[in-house]
């Protein structure tokens, strides 16, 4: 069995995270690579990240991925700078999948499969309800997608992860103040029974099997210094099959790590 780690991190602007537009915090701006230096120390096998916001094309030629990994982009076809996945991997995969085969979840740009001996790995950014019936319904039907999705790549392999900002808090002790969120999206009863019926499906959220505290969350709120405060939600997993429970010998957040308004995610399992 070998060794993996893998990160999954929501970088809301990959020209910004790796210093090629200028990023802006309070009163200081930094062209500081944040995410090169960040999996220069962690030297993850794999890297998933989410909402990049860019095509490949607009990505300096240095800057598209780092030094010892393969990269492969999936960017938004309906407008520019907008979603986007991009999978960061020192094994060349077996198989590489960019599209779900429907065309009006593929046009923005959300899913990466990467296939390698004993997993598949699936890179997620899952759709924003928002509060209209339209972005709603497209999120639930996108998730509905991605079930129909599982149920045939299990009958081909029984080892897959998925990781990814899934735009949902499951339970209440996903948010800091599930109270007064009942019913904005990300933490809409109907949004959660997604995460629930994923459950249902054969898979488990790798954090928990860790850590059942409230007080983790993975994105804070630009406004009124939420993150200072830990004023989160958790909406970025690793979810993962059954069979993989064994295998699995860590899952935890890195919330210290700045340059996005969400932090990294680590998975650390043997296969």
């Amino acid at each position: 069995m070998k060794k993996t780690k893998i990160i999954c991190w929501n970088v809301n602007g990959y020209r910004s995270i790796v210093g090629q537009n200028p990023s802006r915090k309070y009163d200081q701006i930094s062209k500081e690579n944040k995410l090169f230096s960040f999996i220069e120390k962690e030297q993850p096998a794999l890297v998933c990240l989410q909402e990049t916001k860019a095509d490949i094309s607009q990505i300096n030629e240095d800057l598209r991925q780092p030094q010892g990994y393969n990269s492969f982009y999936n960017s938004s076809k309906a407008k520019k700078g907008y979603s986007g996945v991009a999978t960061f991997s020192k094994e060349n995969p077996k198989q590489v999948v960019d599209n779900l085969g429907i065309e009006r979840f593929d046009i923005e740009g959300r899913f990466m499969r990467t296939d390698f001996e004993s997993f598949s790995l699936l890179n997620i950014y899952f759709p924003k309800g928002y509060a209209d019936n339209e972005r709603l319904d497209y999120k639930l039907e996108f998730y509905d997608a991605i079930f129909d999705y599982l149920d045939e790549l299990k009958k081909k392999q029984k080892n897959i992860i998925i990781a990814g900002d899934y735009n949902t808090a499951h339970k209440e002790i996903d948010l800091a103040r599930p109270k007064e969120n009942i019913g904005t999206s990300g933490f809409i009863p109907i949004e959660r029974e997604k995460l629930d019926q994923l459950i249902e499906k054969g898979f488990l959220d790798a954090f928990r099997i860790f850590n059942s505290e409230a007080g983790n969350y993975t994105w804070w709120s630009q406004r009124g210094r939420a993150r200072e405060n830990n004023v989160g939600w958790r909406i970025d997993y690793f979810f993962i099959s059954d069979s993989l429970k064994e295998n699995i010998e860590n899952c935890y957040h890195l919330p210290e790590v700045e340059g996005s308004d969400h932090c990294p995610l680590i998975l650390e399992f043997s296969a």
